[in-house]
């Protein structure tokens, strides 16, 4: 049983909507289990960053359940509609939520730069260096660039094979995507991003921690920089699921 193959906007809403459907239809039933991350990206011909936020918003809804080590599995509950508290934050004020977004990753990208470059496996390089092309191809689309961003920060985290740090990763992807989109708006925001990215990998790739480090900040440095520019615009540029939700 295959899934259709979805646009770039609004990615993980769209998967949401095909899952939550096949299990309202009775084609998923409780009990059976999801295809694996990598294998549902597949199948929707989208990031696998897109696919764990579907999985999120699915066991918000109710629908299923995420089993560490045995994979995720459905369920017959109630949907609920729990938003993402961080996402609240950001959006009740924007300018003092997009400044703490990147003192937070200030705190904890670097030392994840570091970690990663000290334990990455040739997996964890082959996502990064996957995301990056990925980055190149979509200099000019903005939504494929930031899902394939997203990617490469997501491989970072796995590659530090630290539990809770991914955790916590996984929890700011939706403020993430937000903060990216604006950022991708900044005149030259983007080609930015990609040769800061392509620094971090090359420290990765040589296993040198400090200057995955001292790239990562750098790179932070490029994103405070940005995102101050992108408070300054007027009028503010949102995008068509930020609007949506707002309504």
């Amino acid at each position: 049983m295959n899934y259709t193959p979805i646009q770039p906007a609004r990615l993980y809403e769209q998967i949401v909507q095909q899952i939550e459907s096949r299990i309202l239809r009775g084609d998923l039933k409780p009990g059976d289990k999801l295809p694996a991350e990598r294998e549902l990206a597949e199948q929707f011909g989208v990031s696998r960053t897109a696919v764990r936020e579907a999985v999120k918003a699915l066991i918000q809804l109710g629908l299923v359940d995420a089993q560490p080590g045995r994979g995720t599995f459905v369920i017959q509950r109630s949907p609920s509609g729990v938003r993402d508290v961080m996402t609240q934050i950001l959006k009740s004020d924007l300018e003092r939520g997009t400044r703490d977004l990147v003192e937070v990753r200030e705190i904890l990208e670097p030392e994840i730069a570091f970690l990663a470059a000290q334990r990455a496996s040739e997996e964890h390089r082959s996502a990064m260096r996957a995301a990056i092309a990925q980055m190149e191809q979509s200099l000019t689309d903005i939504d494929a660039f930031i899902e394939a961003d997203l990617d490469f920060h997501l491989a970072l985290a796995e590659a530090s094979r630290n539990s809770l740090i991914l955790a916590l990763i996984d929890n700011l992807v939706d403020i993430l995507r937000s903060a990216r989109r604006r950022i991708a708006l900044v005149p030259g925001g983007i080609t930015r991003a990609q040769e800061h990215h392509k620094r971090i990998y090359a420290a990765i790739e040589r296993g040198d921690g400090n200057a995955a480090r001292q790239a990562m900040s750098n790179h932070l440095g490029q994103v405070r920089s940005d995102s101050e520019r992108s408070l300054r615009q007027a009028p503010p540029i949102i995008s068509e699921q930020e609007t949506e939700e707002a309504g």
